[in-house]
């Protein structure tokens, strides 16, 4: 994520989804009929996204999965819901906080980027100042604690930032940012790997299975999307225009 209130595009997000590879999901789109305005992947599994985006109201709001005490398993609600909640509402919703497994929930815009943190017990809200952050499942890594928050958050920092410009495709719109973003090359299996893969004892897979830009400007909201991170020529910008069929994006590739 990176913050810069006086840039062309004061907030871009970079978000890789990692997730058992056997969960049903679709690519983003108008998914929800009680969220008209909201563009995003859907879970098929719960129904909900990791990350939905408001082109109108420029807002964008993002999921990860948090570390602590889980809902009990009578009174748990999906948290795939809660991105869809604060896009829409353009602030954190209020609710029962004990029916959710701890979570990360980031909502960009216009005015800046917020996170709020539930690790089961109590709810924490932080504004990220200007700059470039990551943020993993154990939280904000301001220490650059992790091995892959120590290597790419500063080639982020280093890559020329985009600026607005209307359509073109993923590459030049993005330019430097598309290689980091990307996982720059390395090995699923190396500890850096922002993008991963990796077999479980019982044999389940779990991977990242998409990666997602995203650019907020006065101008507009930019959502790009990649459903095959070994794969970047699938690298294409989603069409968030009203009535766009599930199926329509633009893949201009210069």
């Amino acid at each position: 994520m990176s913050v810069e209130p006086e840039a062309d595009a004061p907030v871009l997000l970079a978000g890789v989804r990692d997730e058992f590879v056997t969960r049903p999901w679709m690519s983003p789109d108008r998914h929800w009929p009680a969220y008209p305005g909201l563009v995003g992947g859907r879970d098929l599994q719960a129904g909900g996204t990791w990350l939905a985006a408001d082109p109108e109201n420029r807002r964008v709001a993002a999921l990860l999965n948090g570390d602590g005490v889980a809902a009990s398993e009578g009174r748990r609600h999906s948290r795939g819901e809660l991105p869809l909640l604060a896009a829409a509402a353009g602030e954190f919703p209020p609710l029962n906080l004990s029916w959710y497994d701890p979570f990360h929930l980031l909502l960009g815009g216009l005015d800046g980027v917020r996170l709020w943190s539930w690790d089961g017990r109590s709810l924490a809200e932080e504004k990220l100042p200007a700059g470039v952050h990551m943020i993993v499942n154990a939280g904000w890594d301001r220490e650059e604690s992790e091995p892959r928050t120590a290597w790419f958050r500063p080639r982020f920092a280093r890559a020329a930032r985009p600026g607005w410009t209307t359509g073109g495709s993923t590459e030049r719109f993005w330019g430097e940012w598309l290689d980091p973003a990307s996982g720059a090359g390395m090995p699923w299996d190396d500890p850096r790997a922002l993008v991963m893969r990796r077999r479980l004892p019982d044999g389940r897979v779990f991977a990242s299975l998409s990666i997602t830009l995203v650019a907020v400007a006065e101008e507009g909201l930019r959502y790009d999307f990649c459903p095959q991170p070994d794969d970047p020529a699938t690298w294409h910008e989603v069409d968030t225009s009203w009535g766009a069929p599930a199926d329509r994006v633009r893949r201009r590739r210069g």
